[in-house]
């Protein structure tokens, strides 16, 4: 750093990543992270900086982004749901950072449960 403003905007850059993630209310859509051990051995932290730098790039402010601990569910980790302003919870698994920009693009902009990357998806081809 070389100036105070910098130092400011770096600030700033973090204050607004923060304000993502808080709980969700009203209109806003909420994703949350399963953070826990497994979820961290398989990628997680990866998946949610990808979600979180997706969520800024686009300026979506009514997006909520928070972390849980153990799903449940191992071996589909990274697991990510996507819960939408009245509708039921979306579990994706196996959530590589490729695959955020697609759950970001068809799901949480457009409405499409993007089906292939779903846990209900994983449990019927196995």
């Amino acid at each position: 750093m070389k100036s105070l403003e910098e130092l400011q905007a770096i600030r700033d850059k973090m204050k607004a990543q923060l304000s993502n993630r808080g709980m969700a209310e009203g209109d806003d859509v909420k994703i949350v992270v399963g953070m826990a051990t497994c979820g961290i051995a398989a990628g997680a932290r990866a998946t949610l900086k990808a979600i979180t730098d997706e969520v800024e790039a686009r300026g979506m402010t009514n997006v909520k982004i928070a972390q849980t601990g153990c799903i449940g569910i191992c071996k589909y980790e990274p697991i990510v749901d996507v819960i939408m302003p009245g509708q039921e919870k979306v579990t994706y698994v196996h959530v590589s950072p490729e695959r955020v920009k697609t759950i970001i693009a068809n799901h949480v902009i457009n409405g499409n449960v993007v089906e292939e990357y779903t846990y209900s998806h994983a449990v019927a081809k196995a």
